[in-house]
């Protein structure tokens, strides 16, 4: 009986210790934020076409340095995959700025 009542106070003593250091943890949504890298005037044909379907977060938190024909190939499965409504004009402008941008 003492072993078991030892055991449950110090079970209740390791979740008050655990709550006592959480801490509360903000969450944003950030869809519609344009961030830093896609805020000048180079991307907007990035922001214009490619907010329609997901945040733009989504594109600044790919891996870096994959070169232009990554981000012509997802833009490529974004039209005919997902059928983005993305013109062939501006998925070249949207391939070159996001290889020049983030390689």
């Amino acid at each position: 009986m003492m072993r078991a009542t030892l055991l449950a106070l110090t079970a209740a003593g390791a979740v008050l210790s655990f709550a006592a250091l959480a801490k509360p943890v903000e969450v944003r949504a950030s869809f519609g934020d344009t961030p830093p890298e896609l805020a000048d005037a180079d991307a907007k044909v990035v922001v214009s076409n490619c907010s329609a379907c997901h945040s733009l977060d989504y594109i600044t938190t790919q891996p870096r340095g994959k070169g232009e024909q990554f981000w012509r190939d997802a833009v490529t499965k974004m039209v005919t995959v997902y059928k983005a409504p993305v013109s062939p004009e501006d998925a070249d402008a949207i391939g070159k700025t996001l290889g020049r941008k983030f390689g």
